[in-house]
């Protein structure tokens, strides 16, 4: 890691954090402080100023004349476990998990009606993995900043 995404890491906490990660949901769009304000719930219009003010400080946003429009899109702390997709932040995990429910499902419809011990191997091997997946990705959903 380099000392630039050190600071920025340092810096991109609390409701920094959440300013952030609200202007990513609508990356092309500008948006402006009363805006923040009314989408975030905050007490006033300078808690918004000054959280964008400080995204600015770190590059990460622009500000055009009151409007503030993110310039960079980075990867650190709880980040790297969302992706973007549409406007929403969804963990990554999701897909990996709908994937092995999938597998699951398919193989569960494809089952001899005999109960063998490969049959109860593969439902063994099929059944653990999504357990965690599912885990660990409610996990991460739970533990998203809010």
């Amino acid at each position: 890691m380099s000392s630039e995404e050190a600071i920025i890491e340092s810096e991109l906490k609390g409701k920094t954090l959440l300013v952030y990660m609200h202007m990513l949901k609508k990356p092309s769009e500008s948006i402006g402080v009363r805006k923040v304000q009314r989408d975030l719930g905050f007490s006033s219009p300078s808690v918004s100023s000054y959280h964008l003010n400080k995204l600015t400080e770190l590059n990460l946003v622009e500000n055009n004349y009151g409007d503030y429009k993110l310039v960079s899109d980075i990867k650190i702390g709880v980040l790297k476990q969302f992706i973007t997709f549409g406007g929403i932040m969804l963990p990554r995990y999701l897909f990996y998990a709908v994937l092995m429910t999938t597998m699951l499902v398919t193989y569960l419809f494809q089952l001899p009606a005999i109960p063998t011990r490969d049959t109860y191997t593969a439902l063994i091997m099929g059944v653990v993995p999504n357990v965690i997946l599912w885990y660990e990705t409610i996990k991460i959903w739970r533990d998203r900043p809010q």
